[in-house]
């Protein structure tokens, strides 16, 4: 009887998408599920006659309530919020550095030109002619644990971007290998959702590490690539990332994928590869070269003032040690940038103007005023040496502010994403509750119309005995 045909199927597709309710209720707290409804269609009848309803309901798939907009637009808010965290860390640490009033470089030069100062009160005293060479060794020593920090902040980010395009290459070949079990799912006739969502899971990961764009292909597999195109994944096969050190102590990032290999530019890289690349293109290298050259020029304008006066012995300065000058400077020096002269002696110092005058002054004064000469100081251009220092950290500052107010946004944007995502394809508790009763009353109204059919069959079976 069509009766009963029919409530068997209304009761197999309530089954059903009871099933589907309970998979999503239990999936409820899972991170990245994608909530998943039973779509059910009307068979139509196959019996001739204007008067057949038709064959019931059938259950032809499961629906996923995917929105591929909203899934890139969450996974371009994971590149750039990682491009702004990555940083901040690095940026925090250089405020608290150079920011330091007891160790920074401008308490260094006030020190130093301070024991000048009152060195040409009395030219001719050791003690305070040992005062200036004591500054100086505090001034050099400045420099020099500024350049260490900024040089481990530079080994720290090699180590930190090997470390990520190792986890850029694990999670690309992932992605890869889902690739393949999904096109082998929908092949045969298995329901992939689940492995989508690990999929778009491992998408989103690959994001916060390097910014990717996204194509979806006909047989259900993705294609992605990094914002210049460049190939992660195609299909089930991965490319390979990796560094090349260059003798200048730069690194090159090279994508090899089948035969092909490429050279990968870092001004759109995005996410934490990105941010690393931003952090030391436009913060970390800018900032020790301008400390490389206010160092020289410190070195530099000091030697040769004192290169220009005498000893107290009446002895010019150079060129024989220890008469010699009193910075040495190499802007690649394993021991520091800046240091003071080995052996140098108080009264090596050429204070005096007038090699039969110890007592004068005239060159020590010129000395103190090398504080108030211009300076050619990286980025910063020319400058006062005095004030050199406080642009940086001014400079630094701003730069830290912005990232922070980028860095800000970026976590709003994050968070809307998300919630966009969940709107749509995150699991409502409420509404499966409703589905939950719906589905149940549909099951039981198909199990009554299979009483009543039985009835029907026991009535007409009795009246035919009868």
């Amino acid at each position: 009887m069509s009766i009963i045909n029919n409530a068997l199927t209304g009761a197999a597709a309530s089954q059903i998408a009871l099933n589907t309710v309970s998979q999503n209720i239990a999936n409820l707290m899972t991170p990245g599920y994608t909530r998943q409804g039973t779509l059910m269609v009307s068979q139509r009848a196959t019996q001739a006659g204007t008067v057949s309803p038709g064959d019931g309901v059938k259950v032809p798939s499961l629906i996923r309530f995917s929105d591929s907009y909203k899934s890139q637009q969450m996974w371009q808010a994971a590149s750039e919020l990682s491009q702004r965290a990555i940083p901040q860390p690095y940026l925090t640490q250089l405020e608290q550095v150079m920011g330091d009033d007891e160790s920074s470089i401008n308490s260094g030069l006030d020190g130093f030109f301070g024991a000048l100062n009152a060195a040409s009160v009395e030219p001719t005293s050791l003690p305070l002619r040992q005062q200036v060479i004591t500054a100086a060794e505090a001034l050099a020593q400045r420099f020099n644990s500024l350049n260490q920090v900024l040089s481990n902040q530079q080994a720290s980010i090699a180590q930190q971007r090997t470390s990520t395009i190792d986890q850029i290459n694990s999670v690309s070949k992932s992605i890869a290998e889902l690739n393949s079990d999904i096109a082998i799912a929908q092949a045969t006739g298995t329901n992939p959702s689940s492995l989508i969502d690990a999929r778009d899971q491992k998408i989103d990961a690959l994001a916060s590490l390097v910014a990717v764009q996204v194509v979806e292909q006909p047989d259900g597999t993705r294609s992605v690539s990094l914002r210049d195109g460049q190939p992660l994944v195609v299909g089930s096969r991965s490319s390979s990332l990796s560094v090349q050190a260059n003798p200048d102590g730069s690194q090159t990032l090279k994508l090899a994928f089948a035969a092909e290999s490429f050279t990968i530019t870092s001004t759109r890289l995005g996410g934490q590869l990105g941010g690393l690349d931003d952090y030391e293109r436009d913060v970390l290298n800018p900032l020790r070269k301008s400390v490389s050259d206010l160092a020289g020029s410190v070195a530099d304008r000091v030697n040769t003032q004192l290169a220009a006066g005498y000893t107290m012995s009446g002895a010019t300065p150079t060129p024989a040690p220890p008469n010699g000058p009193l910075f040495t400077f190499d802007a690649s020096g394993s021991s520091g940038v800046l240091r003071v002269v080995d052996g140098v002696l108080a009264a090596d110092l050429a204070f005096s103007s007038d090699p039969t005058k110890p007592g004068n002054s005239d060159n020590l004064l010129k000395v103190i005023d090398v504080k108030n000469l211009s300076v050619t100081v990286g980025t910063l251009g020319s400058v006062r040496m005095g004030d050199a220092n406080t642009q940086m950290v001014g400079r630094l500052a701003m730069q830290s502010q912005q990232n922070q107010a980028s860095l800000a946004t970026a976590e709003t944007v994050r968070n809307q994403s998300e919630e966009s995502w969940k709107s749509t394809s995150g699991v409502n508790q409420d509404e499966e509750a409703v589905s939950l009763m719906q589905y149940q009353q549909m099951y039981q109204a198909n199990l009554k119309v299979i009483a009543v059919a039985n009835q029907l069959f026991d009535s007409t079976l009795a009246m035919m005995a009868g």
